[in-house]
């Protein structure tokens, strides 16, 4: 789902994931149906007292305007990237998602009993947000049912007009927006088989999802997140931030038993048993449940997470790589591998350009 501004106008896209306390940014061609990374780049914030990029506060997304576009300058200046068409990714926390069925009826009657099924969902006026749909179920084949399940996004032109500034400031072409769900399910998930979980931990919050056969069927998300575990982390060894984001990256739970695994443990408790509710709140609608777990955002490689997942769960997980089927230089691969979970809403933004 994405608003298109304008039209596309080459062959090479830049998908642009502003985050709370870092910039990612993909450049990828597409020559004759080969996708190809040509560069990439990304800017982190190294200190927890730094002014973040974004702050969700009042239920508003409050972007940092001038800060962003030079930031993003900075990426494209240092990485040599010269392209000038973008597509940016929205917050899922800040975009109003909802399922819900409607009567089988055709196109044009299905719009607009989504138009007044809208004002039943979304907390403000129709008139201050951009409405995207599409239909997830038509259960009418499937299982002689007469409804049809929706999926309804909603985002507010206030968000909308905060990005093409920033596309302006940053002097590039803004040519799509999309809830970043929809990009880290085009590049971890499109393509899969069966029902799988897409959990995305990253630096703010943590995004659930269930995915069947390459649609979104379910999400939730929670306020764990990666820099709450150095927070926590932090707090609990009585050390700096940045010292504690460190030993987290180096230590993770692969050891319960060490300091650092002692305090990670109970809070990796808490995402798997969030796991756990998702994957039973969709088997008690749908009879079914997640084959196996894509973990994906920066704290995918959190050390021992993704066993200690697998073991909890008793179910297969794997690391989300969006490279995995794009052309890429053989000498980045390793580095590709490590950087990928943290990548994949940019890619998947770069190859909504090519749709």
């Amino acid at each position: 789902m994405a608003w298109n501004i304008f039209k596309k106008t080459t062959k090479k896209f830049l998908g642009i994931d502003i985050g709370t306390s870092s910039i990612k940014i993909v450049e990828l061609s597409n020559e004759k149906d080969k996708i190809t990374l040509e560069n990439y780049g990304q800017l982190t914030l190294t200190s927890e007292g730094k002014e973040p990029f974004m702050v969700f506060e009042k239920s508003a997304l409050l972007l940092s305007d001038e800060n962003v576009a030079d930031n993003i300058g900075k990426v494209l200046v240092e990485a040599k990237i010269n392209t000038k068409d973008a597509l940016f990714s929205i917050p899922d926390f800040s975009t109003f998602f909802t399922f819900f069925e409607l009567p089988l009826m055709n196109k044009q009657e299905l719009a607009s009993a989504i138009q007044f099924e809208a004002r039943q969902h979304i907390p403000i006026p129709l008139s201050e947000v951009v409405l995207d749909w599409s239909v997830v179920e038509d259960n009418s084949v499937s299982r002689n049912k007469t409804k049809t399940k929706i999926l309804l996004v909603a985002v507010p032109f206030e968000i909308i007009n905060q990005y093409q500034e920033i596309s302006k400031m940053s002097q590039l072409r803004p040519v799509s927006l999309e809830a970043e769900i929809f990009a880290l399910l085009r590049a971890l998930g499109k393509n899969k088989k069966g029902i799988i979980g897409l959990i995305d931990i990253g630096a703010q919050s943590t995004t659930f999802n269930i995915i069947e056969n390459g649609k979104l069927k379910m999400t939730h998300s929670s306020d764990i997140s990666g820099n709450e575990l150095t927070k926590i982390l932090s707090k609990s060894l009585n050390m700096g931030y940045n010292e504690s984001d460190e030993l987290k990256k180096k230590y993770g739970v692969r050891v319960p038993e060490m300091p650092v695994g002692k305090v990670l443990t109970p809070l990796v408790d808490l995402l798997v048993n969030e796991i756990k509710k998702v994957s039973q709140n969709y088997h008690q609608v749908e009879g079914k449940e997640p084959e196996k777990i894509i973990l994906s955002g920066g704290s995918a490689l959190l050390p021992g997470l993704s066993e200690y997942v697998a073991n909890n769960l008793k179910k297969p997980v794997e690391i989300g790589n969006p490279f995995l089927d794009i052309s890429c230089p053989a000498a980045l691969e390793d580095t590709l591998l490590e950087m990928g979970p943290s990548f994949a809403i940019a890619v998947g933004m770069a190859l909504r350009g090519f749709e």
